[in-house]
């Protein structure tokens, strides 16, 4: 019987060992899609406690304590920060088999060195070891992140953020560069008229333009863009249920556009052409600025309306849709490929049922340009644990090319989430070495040695452009 978390963990033959130790290991992290926030790394923030740096914002782990039993006052209510650990700890022992068990004791381990499990009896000492640790500079958020050889990370930014933080991280010249991507969700959330026009006020203050057509609000979002360019981003993003590719007119956008600006809801198929002409319009920015787009699709948020109006969005309430993907998706791709103005582009899928369409639909735009031009991302947010991830590598690996993946990111909120790295890197080293060894690929350590690194950093470092981020810097 193996102990649990050793060396090998997740490692289950020699040559997935051998890959692992020798290759993939000491391998730096480029982190390019998560929401961490800017001000933390800022001004180097040195949290207070375990719970504040760990528990809040998690929204993973407020489910599995919601599904405990736990009640809410000790996730996102008024009880001590103490208490609330405690309550995590005692959720702890019940994950089993949940990747959140796996990602805890990693966690504690990588960060903190403690190789007890968290448990109801191991709680306060653990609580207490752990504070004790973090006012020091070694545990803070810069620190936090060189312990586990972060290099780069983009975080996720609104058009009309200031990216004060990001200039300031800029100006400091610190040992991790940090970039934003542009996420302009909200300036196609047309649902409701009021709460549009509401973000249209600070999206003219944040562009110093007065918005009343169409053309002020594209001038003043390619202002935006153009601004975030200034600042260092390459790299957009967009969380979707689906593409949106309806067929339109710009005649008609402008009086879609006029309507909600004077207070008037739209009607779903207005709705959709709208939506359908701004997210052509944001892809054909990017490809003017050779970005990287990424789409998030497929998540049913906010199912839960009365915990939504009691505490908000992204507190837990979201779960997989089953939305039709392949036909809009193509439409919108093939649009962009005929106009020429395609860039790379990576897809994220959160319904698994969706993996073949996903790794099949890249390939109908990869012209050859770029190696991996367009890209199926990896296994994300319910589907970034052992069986999501196995499941997109070996999709990928029988409809693409896995070599050319840019692998893993941590789509983040936690300061603690890198070893998910960590937990990718030894799932494809097994992975690879399981058919190393049954003699379905060639013993040849050094091939299949590169194609790990390049797998688990290189690739990404040459898709993105970023080749100035070397593993010793």
């Amino acid at each position: 019987m193996r102990p649990f978390l050793d060396d090998d963990f997740l490692l289950n033959n020699e040559t997935a060992k051998a890959l692992y130790h020798q290759y993939a290991n000491d391998l730096p992290i480029i982190d390019y899609h998560n929401h961490l926030s800017p001000e933390a790394i800022a001004q180097d923030v040195n949290y207070e406690n375990i719970t504040q740096l760990w528990l809040n914002g998690d929204h993973y782990k407020w489910r599995a304590m919601r599904a405990n039993g736990v009640d809410e006052s000790y996730i996102t209510g008024n009880r001590s920060d103490r208490e609330k650990f405690e309550q995590w700890a005692r959720t702890v022992p019940y994950t089993l088999r949940n990747p959140l068990f796996h990602w805890t004791h990693l966690e504690l381990r990588r960060y903190f060195g403690i190789t007890e499990q968290l448990n109801e009896k191991t709680a306060n000492s653990i609580y207490d070891q752990i504070n004790a640790l973090l006012s020091s500079k070694e545990y803070s958020v810069i620190g936090l992140l060189e312990k586990m050889k972060v290099r780069l990370l983009c975080t996720t930014d609104d058009p009309i953020d200031s990216l004060a933080h990001h200039q300031t991280i800029r100006q400091q010249d610190g040992p991790i560069r940090v970039l934003p991507a542009f996420r302009p969700d909200k300036a196609m959330e047309v649902e409701d008229a009021s709460q549009f026009n509401s973000y249209l006020q600070k999206l003219e203050a944040a562009a110093d333009v007065s918005i009343g057509t169409y053309g002020d609000f594209l001038k003043a979002l390619k202002k935006r863009h153009a601004f975030f360019v200034a600042n260092g981003c390459s790299v957009s993003d967009h969380g979707l249920e689906s593409i949106v590719a309806e067929d339109y007119r710009e005649q008609e956008i402008v009086a879609i556009f006029q309507q909600i600006r004077n207070g008037k809801n739209l009607s779903r198929e207005e709705k959709d052409k709208f939506r359908s002409a701004m997210l052509i319009q944001f892809a054909e920015w990017d490809w003017e600025k050779g970005f990287v787009q990424q789409y998030h699709l497929g998540a049913m948020r906010n199912n839960n309306t009365r915990r939504l109006r009691e505490l908000g969005a992204d507190s837990g309430w979201d779960s997989i849709g089953d939305f039709s993907q392949a036909r809009a998706l193509s439409k919108f791709l093939n649009k962009l490929d005929s106009n020429n103005t395609l860039t790379k582009t990576i897809l994220y899928n959160l319904n698994p049922a969706d993996n073949e369409v996903f790794a099949t639909m890249i390939g109908n735009f990869n012209d050859g340009s770029i190696a991996g031009k367009i890209q199926w991302g990896s296994g994300w947010w319910f589907l970034d644990q052992k069986d999501g991830m196995t499941r997109q590598l070996n999709t990928l690996s029988n409809m693409g090319l896995l070599s050319r993946f840019v692998g893993m990111l941590t789509d983040s909120r936690s300061f603690l989430s890198f070893p998910r790295h960590e937990y990718f890197r030894r799932i494809l080293c097994n992975l690879l070495g399981e058919d190393v060894e049954k003699g379905e690929l060639p013993d040849d350590m050094h091939w299949i040695g590169k194609i790990v690194q390049d797998i688990c950093y290189h690739n990404t470092r040459n898709y993105f452009n970023w080749q100035e981020v070397t593993p010793n810097s």
